[in-house]
């Protein structure tokens, strides 16, 4: 190892201090008697808790060397070629990660009457805004399975990143605005005419809020009692607060023939199978979705039909199409 090899070794080492310093409390907290007394679950909550912190640490520390390495570059410019000739060390940002917040520091490069620049920023590929790549995925993947408050509740237990209901409804529309051009830019694998083009679409009824509502479905509510929101309806009650979300697919998939035993096993049967081994049914490939709950069910079914032409525009392929027994909707594809 060279004399300069050593140094950054030992700079690196140095660097995470702090870190080893936390976890060191933490195992000296765990040989307590106090610790000792705590049940299996108390103990989890304790170590997630202290652990989490020593990740944060460790984050800030890596920041903090990757502070103290970061070399002047000869020449920053921007997208228009304006040249930025001056540098401010020491500019600092927060980042709200999913181990805690932690504060990234670094050169800012300056020009007269133009935005800085940060190309530490771009290395890290740092967010318009405080909350990390990480968090903005965990309010996307939370906020499709239920309310935004649930969502909330979720992460802030999973992260303790204190993170507020607004921001996580606005992370979680971020994070679907590019949905469109992901699928515009979407380039389905080659097929040959026995692949089998598969259309889908379903419906979804979504409550809305008053002033949202559709002149249709706002008569109507007002026709059965008002705008009154209440928690929840009785068993068939309906007062047109709904607005019916349209949802459609459209993807390839190779032919694979089954008969009722790779599909539906006799319920008196143990062995889930009788013995017979179950073929496996189609894969799906290329897969286009939409879905919209300000558009029509007519303008979705629409657009689904445009991708599945679009892919076999001569009509070569076998298409299948797959819906509920929704009538509107039978109507819509039939049509």
């Amino acid at each position: 190892m060279s004399g300069g090899d050593g140094m950054a070794l030992a700079g690196c080492e140095s660097a995470f201090a702090a870190a080893r310093g936390l976890f060191d409390q933490v195992t000296k907290e765990l040989g307590s008697p106090e610790v000792a007394a705590l049940t299996h679950s108390q103990l989890e909550d304790l170590l997630g808790a202290r652990m989490r912190e020593v990740t944060r640490q460790l984050f800030q520390d890596h920041l903090r060397l990757r502070t103290l390495t970061e070399q002047r570059l000869p020449e920053v410019v921007d997208a228009t070629e304006l040249e930025r000739t001056r540098i401010e060390r020491g500019r600092s940002r927060t980042l709200a990660t999913v181990f805690g917040k932690v504060t990234v520091t670094r050169i800012a490069y300056r020009g007269d009457k133009v935005a800085d620049l940060h190309p530490a920023d771009a290395m890290l590929n740092l967010p318009a805004g405080m909350h990390s790549h990480g968090l903005a995925r965990l309010a996307a993947i939370e906020a499709s399975r239920g309310s935004f408050a649930e969502a909330c509740e979720r992460i802030n237990t999973m992260t303790g990143a204190g993170i507020g209901h607004r921001r996580v409804q606005e992370l979680a529309v971020g994070a679907a605005a590019d949905i469109d051009s992901f699928y515009d830019a979407l380039v389905p694998a080659p097929c040959t005419d026995a692949t089998t083009l598969v259309l889908s679409a379903d419906g979804k009824g979504v409550v809305i809020r008053p002033e949202a509502l559709r002149e249709a479905t706002a008569k109507a509510a007002e026709a059965k009692g008002g705008n009154k929101m209440k928690s929840r309806l009785a068993a068939g009650e309906k007062l047109g607060r709904k607005r019916m979300a349209t949802l459609g697919a459209v993807y390839d998939a190779e032919p694979a023939e089954r008969g009722v035993d790779d599909i539906i096993t006799d319920p008196g049967d143990d062995s889930g199978g009788g013995g017979h081994e179950r073929r496996p049914g189609p894969k799906a490939r290329s897969k286009w979705l939409t879905g919209s709950i300000e558009g029509t069910a007519a303008q979705v079914v629409a657009a689904v039909f445009d991708q599945a032409e679009h892919r076999d525009p001569t009509h070569r392929r076998p298409w299948v199409v797959l819906v509920d027994g929704a009538r509107h909707q039978l109507d819509l594809i039939t049509a």
